[in-house]
């Protein structure tokens, strides 16, 4: 039988991972009689020796059950299990140009009520970042037109239109800036580490305004094709879509190239991103109404049918691209519908979270983390499942988690397994360091 070991379990709560009524006593813990270790125990093999027979917890104060000395325990209480989405950080992009008043209006008169309002009524933990011009929307005489964010989003109720944006954090930033008909995707990337040049709301650009944890919604409102250049990466780079349905392709492309070059943390990786990409944009309506789809072929034609403006194929290749919506940006009395659909998109898109925090140890005691193990008990019913730890996500396999900067991270299967059952129950499970005197 293996050595003595000194175990005991904590139940999370993992929308918070607080602990209740901890405390740890000194002394041993013998085995439990026919817990023999089973299980991986093959450190070569990326394994750490654990077994969830050790792991005898009867959610007391210290008793003797399960083969506990009394004396032995580092005893802890029990919270309900929770899942947690993550979270959601949604940035507009809004086109200032002289064509855009209209829609810039219909933006204002839609993203409380029909957007911020449905995502915050679903629980999510959300943030609204807005790019473009902030200001009245009627076109002044530089003949660009701004937008103003009222409240409850913002902090102002814009009559009349205050000097510069009510930024309201945690939810509402604003990055004012000029958007103008092509240029949008190329401000996104050039901005995202500089200061906004008026009024010094985003020393360090946007960035700072963005949570690693988050998935990032985009949603581009434009009347026109995507034709620019950008400075991002440190190369001068021309993206255009010439309004056509394989250039927008490559436009696509190369966008997303750029902005995942710029920041993986916050934008992921080709195989895995962590953003989606939404477009209300200059494209021919469908004839039975409602979005594009991401499998739909790009669209050429015009909702406007006049021909001037470009149907955004960049835009459209970046929505196909990422899971994302294309909506007709002329329909302007149904954006209540368009911003409706995004924010049921937003969180029905919403996944559980696969990371958690180590959570503080006891006063005076250290978590062993190699005792770290997690329980996973399916919505359905059945046993509970034992995930098991291994050293890094170089060892990942189902049924499998690491920890690394002191966040639990459950392996890419392990955590498709728990973000499709959203009535899973989950527990993590450790023990603490013990001095003896």
């Amino acid at each position: 039988m293996s050595a003595s070991r000194l175990l005991a379990g904590l139940v999370l709560t993992l929308a918070v991972l607080s602990l209740t009524g901890v405390a740890c006593s000194g002394g041993e813990l013998e085995p439990v009689e026919g817990h023999d270790a089973a299980g991986p125990k093959d450190k070569d093999a990326g394994y750490l020796e654990l077994d969830a027979g050790w792991l005898e917890w009867d959610g007391g104060s210290g008793g003797t059950d399960g083969g506990h000395r009394p004396d032995a325990a580092c005893v802890a209480t029990s919270a309900e299990a929770t899942l947690v989405k993550k979270p959601v950080d949604i940035v507009f992009l809004i086109d200032n140009s002289a064509s855009m008043d209209d829609e810039i209006e219909a933006v204002q008169q839609n993203i409380n009520n029909h957007f911020a309002r449905i995502i915050g009524e679903s629980g999510i933990d959300y943030r609204v970042i807005v790019i473009g011009l902030h200001g009245p929307t009627t076109n002044g005489s530089d003949n660009l037109c701004r937008i103003c964010v009222e409240a409850p989003l913002s902090t102002t109720t814009c009559e009349p239109v205050p000097g510069q944006p009510g930024i309201n954090p945690p939810v509402f930033f604003h990055y004012s800036t000029e958007v103008r008909s092509h240029d949008s995707v190329c401000v996104a990337l050039n901005s995202f580490a500089s200061r906004d040049p008026l009024y010094g709301l985003a020393p360090d650009g946007w960035r700072g305004w963005l949570r690693p944890q988050a998935h990032k919604h985009f949603v581009e409102l434009t009347d026109d094709g995507l034709n620019c250049r950008t400075i991002a990466g440190n190369e001068d780079s021309r993206i255009n879509d010439y309004d056509q349905a394989d250039k927008g392709v490559l436009a696509a492309e190369s966008f997303d190239s750029l902005l995942l070059a710029l920041s993986p943390e916050q934008f992921g990786s080709a195989s895995e991103r962590k953003y989606t990409w939404h477009s209300i944009i200059n494209l021919r309506a469908k004839p039975a109404g409602g979005a594009y789809l991401p499998t739909e072929p790009i669209e050429s034609e015009t909702c406007a049918g006049s021909g001037i403006e470009g149907p955004g194929t960049g835009y459209q290749a970046l929505s196909q691209l990422t899971g994302g919506l294309r909506f007709p940006i002329c329909e302007r009395g149904s954006y209540d519908e368009v911003f409706r659909e995004i924010a049921t998109g937003v969180i029905e898109g919403a996944v559980v979270d696969c990371e958690y925090p180590i959570p503080e140890a006891p006063p005076g005691k250290t978590i062993d983390l190699t005792t770290v193990v997690i329980g996973y008990t399916p919505g359905s019913g059945g046993e509970q499942q034992i995930f098991s730890q291994v050293t890094d996500a170089s060892r990942c396999t189902a049924g499998r988690f690491f920890i690394a900067d002191d966040i639990i991270r459950l392996c890419p299967e392990t955590c498709a397994t728990v973000q499709a059952d959203e009535a899973a129950k989950v527990v993590v499970l450790y023990g603490c360091k013990v001095e003896l005197n």
